[in-house]
């Protein structure tokens, strides 16, 4: 059923990587999500203060925060797909992750200033009335918003949209909210206890916890997340494909919003190779592997030296002295200068327990020792 409406609404809806069709979601997400809450929140509203209870007036609010948010998606949407420009040669892309965050904090406001409300409450309390009759509209009222959030939810997951997904886990704690509501009600109704003041801090509590949940998602690829290791293994497998490609290494992956992503890495070839046959290699790749995955992507050529017996000594030693220190160190672009220096990066675990300072003092140490009258050049790189 989702998919038939999004295709009713979205041209070319399987093009998710085309920044208009980004958009298009956003404004089906954003328009769907403005019509039914504002209805949910009127109805509610109305029931609330007719009702007098404070957890069906904090979760009209909800809604009609929710509305709020999908404005802001909307927004966040068109601003993301405006072209680079001069001040932001990369594109806005990351704007759908302000946007959701700005959702989030939104949600958190509305869940702190329930639980104030319902604290009072809960100090102060006043008689609520309770039907059958309001029991059954928030029951529908229920329903539909399950239907929004499993609708954005889909939406979000199609187009891996943070902004989108946090409005749809927005949408499904509303669900939690209301039905804590409407067992509240009901047991007012049949046993005459009123658990108005409790439905409402749980109800801020499932807020509060949404909201937190959304802000965390939105702020991570703000902050510089670690790429999908399945797109990173995919572009790999690429280039090692290549027969003429040794190994790679180097591989950063910079994320400036869906769609707008940047990849660089290097690409070791054998020394013997020509300048302009390993260029065509990787020009060869770059623009096989910018098509298939959407990206632009940067190969750097690095040759490397084969059937060297000094050299594959050294090596050999090498592997050996990393691996005393911690097995998962690795080290890539060793050479040989002709003035005597080894050269070689070395890739170290974040959680390795020694610092820089302290891993290059053991490294230089131990490789002297082995190999007396060399000097060192070594770069560490955290992984």
């Amino acid at each position: 059923m989702f998919d038939r409406i999004i295709k009713l609404f979205i041209k070319n809806s399987e093009e998710v990587n085309d920044p208009k069709v980004r958009t298009s979601y956003g404004y089906l997400s954003g328009g769907a999500g403005i019509v039914i809450n504002v209805l949910l929140c009127g109805v509610k509203m109305l029931i609330g203060y007719l009702s007098g209870s404070i957890a069906i007036i904090g979760d009209a609010i909800h809604n009609l925060a929710d509305a709020g948010a999908s404005v802001i998606t909307i927004l966040g949407y068109k601003l993301a797909a405006r072209p680079a420009d001069r001040e932001h040669p990369f594109g806005h892309g990351r704007i759908e992750y302000i946007a959701g965050f700005i959702i989030a904090a939104a949600i958190l406001i509305i869940g702190v200033e329930l639980m104030r409300s319902s604290i009072d409450k809960l100090i102060n309390p006043v008689p609520i009335e309770a039907t059958v009759d309001i029991a059954l509209i928030l029951s529908l009222s229920l329903l539909v918003q399950m239907l929004l959030g499993f609708f954005n939810r889909r939406l979000g997951k199609k187009i891996d949209s943070p902004a989108i997904l946090a409005a749809a886990t927005d949408s499904l704690s509303d669900c939690v909210a209301t039905f804590v509501v409407i067992i509240c009600l009901l047991v007012n109704l049949f046993i005459g206890m009123d658990f108005d003041a409790m439905a409402g801090i749980v109800v801020a509590l499932f807020i509060i916890h949404s909201g937190w949940g959304a802000a965390r998602d939105t702020l991570q690829p703000l902050l510089g997340e670690p790429p999908d290791p399945e797109f990173v293994r995919k572009i790999t497998r690429k280039v090692l494909d290549e027969k003429t490609i040794i190994g790679i290494h180097d591989v950063m992956v910079h994320n400036y919003g869906p769609g707008r992503i940047f990849v660089s890495m290097h690409a070791e070839v054998p020394a013997t190779m020509s300048l302009l046959d390993a260029h065509s290699v990787v020009d060869k790749l770059e623009h096989e592997i910018s098509d298939e995955c959407n990206v632009s992507i940067t190969v750097h050529v690095d040759p490397v030296v084969e059937n060297n017996p000094i050299q594959n000594e050294i090596k050999n030693k090498l592997h050996h002295i990393l691996g005393a220190i911690d097995p998962l160190i690795t080290y890539h672009d060793f050479h040989i200068t002709a003035s005597g220096y080894l050269c070689f990066d070395i890739s170290v675990p974040y959680n390795c327990g020694f610092s820089d300072e302290r891993l290059s003092e053991m490294i230089k140490s131990d490789v002297l020792n082995e190999f007396p009258g060399w000097q060192l050049r070594l770069k560490i790189d955290r992984l």
